[in-house]
């Protein structure tokens, strides 16, 4: 998951009178009281899908098929063997699953490999430091980079320190605010501390709890500006240098990279449907990514939220389910690298946006959802509002603003309605891009509710008589 929306509103209920209509353009005449008694209907097929995701057979199922997917392949990084084997394994396991259509959509991809890299603090004493390359940066001159290092805590203090900074590693040592904010210094860091004249760039990792891992992702260089090598450090590391250069201390790091940029890969969108019985052409799409950084399991990021949208689909078949509308189910590639496949995804299949009633993408963890981050018109969200009831045998109902995901924004800015799932964000990010996003932090009962909340939606909308209305 690349970036995060700052703030997650509070969900409000509008205040919509029986009388009034829930579409423009008199695409529908039904008032709203009428929409909330078909939304109601769906009451006892939400509790099967519940049932059958939390207590029936199908209980661990998603937890199960993703442990063997990542034990077995582990780590996904963009233009990797890895992540090629795992988009086969998941063809094959999504035909043999009984899904509709399911094929591969070629995209081009980066390739990118950090190669050996190390950093050791030299002076004022002698400590090798965990370090995590970013993804894009360029290597070190084979010998390394020795360097003196200036210790910033924000961009402006940079520019205030500006003449300090040249020829040396700039450190940077930002709080941690929130995701959206405080990445903007690993994505931007390099080429700042380039136009300063440095020679290297260390980023505190974006991380809002740290047991010294360091967290990697995706960094952008800028035009006309010089690439320099960049890398993550540990929350704990920046902290210890910032507490030395405010006594004065002088530190100088050894930094060697041998990461490297390789020309586009070959890749695929992974895709599979549960086709709709009245109005095919019409698409409900549920989505995770099965790329992955190139360490821990990629479990987490974004082998979850892969999981439990393959599992709403399994669940609705197994049910013997049909929507009037079409269950499309995509597994994107290179989400990590800014929403690649998507994008291209995005260019094929926009000449049919006017057929895409929700988009939705799982990319925030498979924890205990606390509800769905929903972005659409005021009348889509009061529609989904009555979805989200159907939900209280799970006591998860609540519509949050900002429904976003890297993969979806591009539907999304163009005025499709979109969802994701809301859960511990505290949790999500103390491992979110580091060795510790393995299975160890995935628990099976909170993926079945997730699962289960995933069905339920995309089963409701894609099966009501008319589209999520749109502004």
């Amino acid at each position: 998951m690349k970036f995060l929306l700052t703030f997650i509103g509070v969900f409000h209920l509008l205040s919509l009178n029986s009388g009034k209509t829930i579409c423009k353009n008199d695409i529908s005449q039904r008032t709203f009281q009428e929409i909330k008694e078909e939304i109601a209907s769906y009451g006892d097929v939400a509790k099967e899908i519940i049932n059958l995701a939390v207590y029936g057979k199908a209980q661990n199922r998603s937890y199960d098929r993703l442990a063997l997917l990542v034990d077995t392949v582990g780590p996904r990084p963009s233009g990797s063997k890895n992540l090629e084997k795992a988009i086969q394994i998941m063809y094959q396991n999504l035909q043999e699953d009984g899904l509709e259509n399911v094929h591969l959509e070629p995209v081009k991809i980066p390739h990118w490999e950090r190669g050996e890299e190390f950093a050791v603090m030299l002076v004022p004493r002698i400590h090798k430091m965990a370090i995590l390359g970013l993804g894009s940066s360029i290597g070190t001159p084979p010998e390394g980079i020795t360097a003196e290092v200036l210790v910033v805590t924000s961009f402006e203090e940079l520019q205030r320190r500006a003449p300090e900074a040249r020829g040396k590693i700039v450190v940077y040592n930002q709080p941690y605010i929130n995701y959206a904010t405080t990445v903007q210094y690993r994505v931007q860091g390099a080429a700042e501390a380039a136009k300063v004249g440095a020679l290297a760039s260390l980023i505190r990792s974006v991380a809002s709890f740290s047991i010294y891992s360091p967290h990697t992702g995706v960094q952008e260089y800028q035009d006309g500006v010089p690439k320099i090598p960049t890398a993550c450090i540990t929350v704990e590391d920046a902290e210890m240098m910032s507490r030395m250069a405010s006594r004065g201390n002088k530190i100088v790091i050894q930094l060697k990279m041998g990461a490297k940029n390789y020309p586009d890969a070959d890749s695929f969108n992974t895709v599979a449907e549960i086709i709709g019985s009245k109005y095919p052409e019409q698409v409900v799409l549920v989505s995770g990514h099965l790329d992955s950084w190139d360490v821990g399991q990629g479990a987490m990021d974004d082998g979850g939220g892969a999981f439990i949208s393959w599992e709403a689909l399994s669940l609705i078949k197994d049910l013997g389910l049909r929507p009037k509308r079409t269950l499309r189910l995509v597994l994107w590639t290179a989400e990590e690298q800014g929403g690649v496949g998507a994008f291209q995804y995005y260019q094929l299949h926009k000449a049919n946006i006017s057929n895409y009633s929700l988009v939705m993408e799982s990319d925030l963890g498979t924890f205990l959802p606390s509800g769905l981050q929903f972005t659409g018109s005021e009348k889509a969200r009061a529609i989904m509002e009555e979805v989200m009831r159907l939900l209280q045998p799970v006591n998860i109902t609540q519509v949050f603003r900002a429904g976003e995901g890297t993969d979806i924004n591009f539907w999304i800015q163009a005025g499709v309605p979109g969802a994701s799932l809301l859960d511990d964000l505290y949790k999500y990010f103390s491992f979110h891009h580091s060795h510790g996003d393995t299975m160890t932090i995935m628990d099976a009962k909170q993926m079945n509710v997730a699962a289960a909340v995933w069905a339920v939606v995309s089963y409701v909308i894609a099966d009501m008589e008319e589209m999520l209305p749109r502004s």
